[in-house]
């Protein structure tokens, strides 16, 4: 028997109605922030991500990279920033309206070492408004997401928040962490000697309990940020807290990928463990200039599906399951399977779910096959309900049953929903 690589799941039609849940909820709300469905490609050019991600980060490193047919290096997507801004340049949206605000949900691959939460191909719902530079909207941004979750039901969620400064006062953070690290090189783990040749900042991001020790003590970017950063923050952190929206400032949170600039945020549930982000964004105001466009502020964020669903089962919370059909048709004979299909499109043009048996089995293996699959009433249709015109209702939870004249069945219909 051929099976599944490993890292990646089969999502059967029993779970598939939790992730359209979390979908339709999200393409609900950021409907209501003006925001639209954008839809690009799953795999793109390489280059694409190995200049916006970075080489040496972990998504850079992960990533799928294939040759097709022609010697052409292309890569399953790892993220959906890099081919949203890709999409905005390639069609010239910028020459049209600058402002291009969109949401996105969709499969996104890494080779990730496989565990709860984290899959080698991961859905992500996430938003990008690229043209608006403002603090109020980093506000917006946060607060869509904040909303979200109270949406779905997720409780104990935390905001953490910092600002990583920008390409005119960061270079100068860097040479002073650089300096301080250097000191502390032989208490750092060998991936965060590398991170400190390719991307200092990475190092503060490390969860190693020696490496922790050593950037407790480490200079805070707060401390170095420009007068236009440190106001950008400071509208940011007031804006949240007119909001009523509670958060913490971690001076080490970083992110993962090299485009991010200023405003960076992380929301956690703390019900995951170690792998507790279920959310996670910011600006990246200069990359839609080093993919070849104008310089055009812009800032997003993802979720990832699987872990927001993994922090409801932690909470405990009603994640809607499957719908079952509310009718089954048990139909007997080729009389039973003709009014049967008729009696299936009258409901169906009502918006009633139904199953139309179009076996050969006998009354008691349909209706066993009802139970089975938890459907409550069944409708039965022989020779005798045929000739009749009627159909005998059945109610799998009692066992008792009633007959419905055929010519009344739709006067009966809203009785049957409810």
């Amino acid at each position: 028997m051929i099976r599944s690589p490993r890292g990646v799941e089969d999502i059967l039609p029993s779970q598939v109605s939790q992730y359209q849940w979390i979908e339709k909820e999200a393409s609900s709300l950021f409907s209501l922030y003006g925001y639209e469905e954008v839809r690009t490609p799953i795999f793109e050019r390489a280059e694409l991500f190995l200049r916006s991600l970075g080489e040496e980060t972990d998504a850079g490193k992960q990533m799928y990279i294939f040759q097709d047919k022609k010697g052409r290096r292309l890569a399953l997507r790892p993220e959906a920033t890099a081919p949203v801004v890709r999409a905005y340049l390639q069609h010239n949206l910028y020459g049209k309206t600058r402002e291009w605000r969109v949401y996105y949900l969709g499969s996104m691959f890494r080779y990730e070492r496989p565990q709860a939460g984290r899959y080698r191909e991961f859905r992500q719902i996430g938003i990008e408004a690229i043209g608006e530079g403002s603090p109020y909207l980093d506000v917006e941004i946060i607060e869509m997401a904040h909303q979200f979750f109270k949406r779905v039901g997720l409780d104990k969620v935390e905001l953490q928040l910092n600002s990583i400064g920008c390409r005119k006062c960061r270079p100068f953070y860097e040479e002073k962490l650089k300096e301080y690290l250097k000191k502390n090189m032989d208490r750092l783990c060998p991936t965060c000697q590398r991170r400190y040749q390719y991307n200092v900042l990475r190092v503060l991001d490390c969860k190693n309990e020696n490496c922790q020790l050593v950037i407790r003590e480490a200079p805070w970017i707060g401390e170095y940020l420009c007068e236009d950063c440190s106001s950008h923050f400071q509208s940011v952190k007031e804006g949240l807290k007119a909001l009523g929206i509670k958060f913490q400032i971690n001076p080490h949170l970083v992110r993962g990928l090299d485009y991010y600039t200023r405003t960076i945020f992380e929301i956690i549930s703390p019900v995951l463990g170690a792998q507790n982000a279920i959310c996670s964004g910011g600006r990246y105001d200069d990359l839609i200039e080093e993919l070849g466009g104008p310089s055009v502020p812009a800032m997003g964020f993802a979720m990832g599906v699987e872990r927001v669903l993994l922090a409801l089962r932690e909470e405990k919370k009603g994640i809607p399951y499957k719908r079952l059909p509310l009718i089954y048709i048990a139909t007997l004979g080729r009389e039973g399977w003709r009014a049967g299909y008729e009696l299936a499109n009258l409901l169906r043009l009502k918006e009633i779910r139904v199953q139309l048996n179009t076996s050969k089995r006998k009354l008691s293996s349909q209706l066993s096959f009802a139970a089975k699959r938890g459907i409550r009433w069944v409708m039965i249709l022989g020779e005798e309900e045929v000739k009749k015109r009627r159909v005998i209702l059945r109610d799998m939870n009692s066992g008792t049953q009633k007959e419905l004249e055929w010519e009344k069945l739709e006067e009966n219909i809203e009785e049957i929903k409810s």
